[in-house]
C-alpha cells in the first residue's frame, strides 16, 4: 500500500513527502553491510528473564496516578491519571514485510492480546514494521479505543479494518484530549516507509501526555535534534520519559539516538526519570543486545540522571525503584569506543 494523500497544510510536507527540519545522513553501503556483521552477543543465547504482567494489574489504577509497564521494544502500557495508553503495540513475531524474513522477536508476547485490558488510547509513532504491526492492529479493529497516529498513518489503519471514526491523525504540535490527559504530537528526527515507493509519505512523531498531575514524554524513533529543547520548554518538565536507546549504528547517526544521546534527549526535554525503550526484543543493529542498557546506565551515572531498568513485563510506579540487573553480563562497547554522533545538518560525518 502506497500513501496517495497530500498534506499541504503541514509545514513538514513539501514536494510530495514529509521532511525533517534537519536532513538525515546515512552511509547506505555500511548500513546494508551491518545486517551481516557478526557481533558477539548480538542475539541472546539464553531465554530473556521476563516478568508476566497480569490483566488485573494493568487494569487497576495506581495510587500515584502514574504507572508504566514496558512490554518490550517500544510497546509500553501506561496509566496516567485514569487514562490507559498503549504505545506502538507489537504482538507480531516478525518486524518485517514478510513472515519468516527479517528480525524475529526474542520472547513471545508477555500477555495475549485478547487478555490485555483495552486502553483508552493506542498511540502510534510511525509506520516502520517494528512500530506498526499489521497483525496486531488488525486484531484491534473492534476495540472500543481511540487510535492516535501521525499524518498519513490513518489510511493504513482504515485499510486494516479500523473505523475512521476511531482514528485521530495529528501533525507536529497538534493536540487531542482524552479525559484529563492532553496528547500533543511532538517533532522527531526520523523517516517512514514500508516499501520501495512510499518513503516519507507519512509523518513520524513523538508524543507528550499531560494531565494536571503528571507529564510523560514518548520519543518514538528519533535522532538528536535541536527541537528537543523546544519540546521541553513548551511541554515539560516531564515526570517520566520513554526514550529510544537501541537500534543505533554509526552508518545512520541521525536516525536513532544511541544510548548517550538518549540521555541527552532526556535532559533536553526536561525529564526527571527515564525509561529506556526500543531495545531487548529485535536484532536491528550491529551491537550486543545488552549494550544499550549498559551504555545508558553508564551515561546516566556520569551525568546524575535517573534511569529505570525494569524487566520486560514488570510494572513500575513512583517512588521509582533503583535499577536491578536482570540481563547477563556480556561484552559491550562503550560510547567512547563506538560513538554515535548526530550530524548538525545532514552533511557527511567526518572521521574522528
Amino acid at each position: 500500500m502506497t500513501a496517495s494523500l497530500a498534506y499541504p497544510q503541514s509545514p513538514q510536507w513539501r514536494n510530495g513527502k514529509f521532511h525533517n527540519p534537519q536532513p538525515l545522513w546515512m552511509d547506505v553501503g555500511r548500513a546494508l553491510a551491518s545486517t551481516l556483521t557478526r557481533v558477539p552477543g548480538r542475539i541472546p543465547k539464553d531465554p530473556i528473564p521476563v516478568a508476566t504482567p497480569s490483566a488485573q494489574a494493568l487494569s487497576g489504577l495506581s495510587a500515584s496516578g502514574l504507572q508504566v509497564t514496558w512490554l518490550g521494544h517500544s510497546t509500553v502500557y501506561l496509566e496516567l491519571d485514569g487514562i490507559r495508553i498503549l504505545t506502538d503495540p507489537m504482538w507480531g513475531q516478525w518486524a518485517s514485510p514478510l513472515p519468516w524474513i527479517g528480525p524475529r522477536r526474542w520472547f513471545p508476547p508477555l500477555l495475549p492480546l485478547e487478555q490485555l485490558p483495552i486502553p483508552e488510547l493506542v498511540v502510534i509513532s510511525h509506520n516502520h514494521y517494528d512500530h506498526l504491526d499489521r497483525s496486531t492492529l488488525a486484531a484491534m479493529k473492534d476495540w472500543d479505543t481511540r487510535f492516535i497516529v501521525p499524518l498519513g498513518v490513518g489510511a493504513r489503519l482504515s485499510a486494516w479494518g479500523i473505523r475512521a471514526s476511531r482514528i485521530t491523525e495529528l501533525d507536529w504540535w497538534d493536540q487531542a484530549q482524552a479525559g484529563p490527559v492532553t496528547i500533543t504530537c511532538t517533532p522527531a528526527r526520523h523517516s517512514t516507509g514500508r516499501g520501495l515507493f512510499d518513503r516519507d509519505k507519512t509523518l513520524w512523531a513523538g508524543y507528550a501526555f499531560r494531565s494536571a498531575e503528571h507529564r510523560v514524554y514518548f520519543s518514538g524513533d528519533t535522532g538528536l535534534f535541536p527541537g528537543l529543547a523546544d519540546i521541553g520548554s513548551r511541554l515539560g518538565p516531564f515526570d517520566l520519559t520513554l526514550v529510544e536507546v537501541g537500534g543505533y549504528g554509526s552508518a545512520w547517526p541521525d536516525m536513532h539516538l544511541g544510548p548517550e544521546q538518549a540521555v541527552t534527549a532526556h535532559e533536553r526535554v526536561q525529564g526527571r526519570v527515564m525509561l529506556p525503550i526500543h531495545w531487548g526484543l529485535f536484532n536491528l543493529a550491529p551491537h550486543g543486545w545488552t549494550e544499550p542498557v549498559e551504555r545508558v546506565l553508564a551515561a546516566a551515572k556520569a551525568r546524575s540522571a535517573v534511569v529505570l531498568a525494569p524487566r520486560p513485563g514488570a510494572s513500575m510506579a513512583p517512588p521509582w525503584p533503583a535499577p536491578v540487573r536482570w540481563w547477563p553480563a556480556l561484552p559491550w562497547k562503550t560510547g567512547a569506543e563506538s560513538p554515535i554522533r548526530a550530524t548538525a545538518n545532514g552533511l557527511k560525518v567526518l572521521p574522528d
